[in-house]
C-alpha cells in the first residue's frame, strides 16, 4: 500500500508539473470570472498545502518561506498580496524538490497514527493520500482556469 502511494505522489505531481509547464505564464495572474483565485494561486496553495500535510509546516518545516502562509493558505486572495510573491517558476522548482523529499519519507511512517484525527484521516498515509485528493482537485481548477483564459483570449 505504501510503495502504491509513493507511485500516486509521483504521478499526481507530474501531472501538475506537466500542466505548468505547459502553461503560458502570462496567465499566471489572471483571475476569471466565477473563480476566486488565479493559477499562481493554486500552485502556491497546492505547494504550500502538501507541505503543511507531509512536513508539518510552517512548525515543523521551513523548507518553505513564512509568508507562503499569508499568500496561499486556504481563504487567501491574490487582491490581499502584499511585499515579495515568488514567480511560477520559483514555485516549480520548490514543486519539484518537495516531491523529491516526499519520496524520502519512509514507507513505515504512512501507517502512524495522527495524534488526532484530522478531515477524517487518522494515519499519516491517509493523510498523504488526503494531500494527493487536493492536489488534483486543484490541478482540474488549473486546467479549467487555463482553458476559460486561453478561449477569451482568442475571441
Amino acid at each position: 500500500m505504501s510503495e502504491l502511494l509513493l507511485k500516486n505522489m509521483e504521478l499526481t505531481r507530474g501531472f501538475f508539473l506537466k500542466n505548468i509547464a505547459a502553461l503560458n505564464e502570462e496567465i499566471a495572474d489572471v483571475q476569471p470570472a466565477g473563480f476566486n483565485n488565479t493559477i499562481r494561486w493554486h500552485i502556491g496553495h497546492v505547494l504550500t498545502t502538501a507541505e503543511q500535510f507531509m512536513f508539518g509546516y510552517p512548525k515543523q518545516s521551513t523548507a518553505l518561506p513564512s509568508n507562503y502562509m499569508e499568500l496561499f493558505a486556504t481563504g487567501t486572495k491574490p487582491s490581499d498580496w502584499q511585499g515579495d510573491v515568488p514567480s511560477v517558476s520559483e514555485l516549480t522548482e520548490q514543486l519539484q524538490g518537495q516531491l523529491k523529499r516526499m519520496k524520502e519519507i519512509p514507507v513505515e511512517s504512512f501507517k502512524e497514527k495522527l495524534e488526532k484525527p484530522f478531515l477524517g484521516q487518522e494515519t499519516f498515509g491517509e493523510l498523504s493520500n488526503f494531500s494527493l485528493f487536493h492536489e488534483s482537485i486543484h490541478l482540474g481548477q488549473l486546467q479549467a482556469m487555463n482553458r476559460i483564459i486561453e478561449f477569451s483570449k482568442s475571441k
